[in-house]
């Protein structure tokens, strides 16, 4: 891009800096019963990446107006299972190095600030200047331009990291370029459609983007 107007690089958490889809498919699991809807078994996570938020909610019989009410068992069973959430090979490094070039570093999350909060301890992240969640699956474009609106600055200063469709519809309303990663939890072929700015294999991409 060689563009030396990006001031600010965004993240999505999970899927993107973490790889917490183990955590994800037990907790999951464990709200299945509670809240009525199938449990996901590890042969068909390849076939639901491919699919768009509202059908793998309809293949698991997932009620989406039942998020809410889910969000804080969602959050506290996620919590006793940080200790298996991994971060992904290549982050440390890619944040350590946007930091040493003065990048302001955010994250934007449907996770719980407190879970974001203590993995970035227990790894010592320090690179990290604010943190922003919204349990609303949908509502990341809000956060997007409330970040934009609090730091004063332009969509064309901000870039956003993410692995979701959704991710890349959020950016698009709120005017700001998006990487995709395709080590997160939605497939190419779901996102191609989607038409990101930039895609990348290896954190690493990412520095050479920004």
């Amino acid at each position: 891009m060689g563009n030396r107007m990006i001031k600010s690089v965004l993240f999505d958490f999970d899927g993107t800096l973490v790889d917490s889809k183990k955590v994800f498919i037990n907790v999951f699991n464990k709200l299945a019963d509670k809240y009525k809807f199938d449990k996901l078994k590890w042969d068909d996570v390849e076939a639901i990446r491919k699919m768009p938020i509202i059908e793998r909610a309809k293949k698991l019989n997932f009620p989406m107006h039942k998020l809410p009410l889910m969000a804080n068992d969602f959050s506290r069973h996620f919590k006793q299972n940080m200790n298996q959430v991994l971060l992904v090979d290549g982050i440390r490094q890619l944040l350590s190095d946007l930091k040493k070039k003065g990048y302001m570093i955010a994250i934007i999350s449907s996770n719980d600030e407190k879970n974001i909060r203590q993995f970035l301890q227990a790894h010592q992240i320090n690179q990290i200047d604010e943190i922003m969640c919204s349990s609303l699956i949908f509502g990341k474009d809000k956060m997007i331009k409330k970040y934009l609106k609090s730091n004063r600055l332009s969509p064309n200063e901000v870039i956003y990291v993410g692995d979701e469709a959704r991710d890349i519809v959020a950016c698009r309303k709120s005017g700001i370029q998006v990487i995709w990663v395709e080590w997160g939890y939605d497939a190419k072929e779901l996102i191609e459609k989607e038409k990101p700015d930039f895609m990348v294999e290896v954190p690493g991409d990412i520095l050479r983007i920004v």
